[in-house]
């Protein structure tokens, strides 16, 4: 079956397609009751979860959890069995990106909101740059603004929707700032450290990113993220990888005067706790144990390639459908920056998203509302790898049977 042309037994051909206006936003909020539509048990989806964050986990990942579960949950975080998941974690993700010599991964508990402010106390000596072009890009910059020892953030801004604007060089500025998938609106972006950036830090907010999206570790010095997107976890940690240049950025910014760094957001004492497999306080283990099954998974699938191929499959069934559909849409124009594991989709104002959203959902399929802050009238559906391509091709003919009987 060619994607995005549904299955057997879907909806009559859906209404006459209405463009909208670049910008025309609708309201994907709805308090009406939602119709009692049924999906046909044919066309649903064998598991209906397309969150973008917290991701699906696969059922095979809990299994795993459940069996081990009485010599590991419950247990010590400073003995070997939580010590060792600690060490495939970082053992894995350094086998994954083949990470060049004097490059560390380092964990520690938050999640990547935690490491926008383990960067204000450990990364930034002075003052920072931020590529802005959505929710999460524009966080960073936010919290580099209220730390009271640096200077103003430079933000160099696109419209939610685009690709960010290329860095320029700034007097001052000590660490570029740069997000590889804009989790908001399903935009990606490479990353390249620009070739006039000095002794200047990259730093890269990956994540919902890595794991599929390619990168370079020569130009990056932090690269972070949360394990509850590609790596099919819960939330509550966070993830870096970090370069020579950043672990001595870290050092030395530690003892500097006048700087006070709080021992939840110290990098250096971070950085040590990993070194001997450990966390600074107690992690959840769980999510421990989810993110090294899942890194493994891929590792034994094909590594990087694997992973990628999985959600590019997907994303091509999805955007494929949206192009063909007569009242959906790729919220992206670019098909060059469409992000391959957050699928934004407008819908035809007179197509309510909330209510299209809100059937799936009393039909087993969840999570594919937007961004709510974003304001559009669109489904926004997570195609990372442990999401079945088979499954994004199902929602799509669900959407269709709904869609036509709204």
């Amino acid at each position: 079956m060619l994607a995005g042309t549904g299955r057997a037994g879907s909806a009559p051909p859906s209404p006459p397609r209405r463009r909208r206006r670049a910008g025309q936003r609708g309201a994907p909020l709805s308090t009406a009751p939602t119709p009692p539509i049924r999906i046909p048990a044919d066309l649903l989806p064998t598991d209906g979860r397309f969150g973008c964050g917290p991701s699906k986990v696969r059922p095979e990942a809990v299994a795993a959890l459940a069996e081990a579960a009485t010599g590991l949950l419950g247990t010590s975080h400073r003995q070997a069995p939580v010590r060792d998941l600690v060490q495939r974690v970082r053992t894995g993700l350094g086998a994954l990106w083949a990470l060049p010599d004097g490059h560390e991964v380092a964990l520690g508990n938050g999640g990547a909101t935690q490491f926008w402010d383990v960067a204000c106390a450990g990364l930034i000596a002075h003052r920072s740059e931020h590529l802005v072009f959505g929710e999460f890009s524009a966080k960073f910059a936010e919290a580099a603004g209220r730390a009271p020892h640096l200077g103003e953030p430079v933000r160099v801004e696109a419209p939610a929707g685009t690709p960010p604007p290329a860095a320029v060089p700034v007097e001052g500025v000590d660490l570029y700032a740069f997000t590889h998938n804009e989790t908001s609106t399903g935009v990606c972006a490479p990353v390249e450290r620009p070739r006039w950036a000095g002794d200047a830090l990259v730093a890269v907010d990956a994540t919902s990113g890595a794991g599929v999206l390619p990168w370079d570790p020569a130009g990056v010095d932090a690269y972070y993220f949360a394990p509850q997107k590609v790596f099919a976890a819960e939330g509550g940690l966070w993830a870096a990888v970090l370069s020579p240049r950043a672990l001595a950025r870290a050092q030395r910014l530690r003892p500097a005067p006048g700087r006070w760094v709080p021992a939840s957001l110290d990098l250096v004492a971070a950085v040590e706790q990993s070194r001997q497999d450990q966390t600074l306080n107690t992690p959840a283990v769980s999510t421990l144990f989810l993110f090294a099954h899942q890194i493994e998974w891929i590792l034994a699938g094909g590594g990087a390639d694997f992973a990628a191929g999985r959600s590019r499959r997907s994303a091509a069934i999805l955007y494929g459908w949206a192009e063909a559909s007569r009242f959906a849409e790729p919220y992206v124009a670019d098909p060059g920056v469409r992000s391959p594991v957050v699928g934004a989709i407008d819908l035809d104002a007179g197509v309510p998203a909330a209510t299209v959203a809100a059937v799936l959902r009393a039909n087993g399929i969840v999570d594919t509302e937007p961004y709510r802050k974003l304001g559009r009238n669109q489904l926004r559906i997570g195609m990372f790898p442990a999401v079945d391509p088979a499954d994004v091709e199902a929602l799509t003919a669900c959407i269709d049977h709904v869609v036509g009987r709204l």
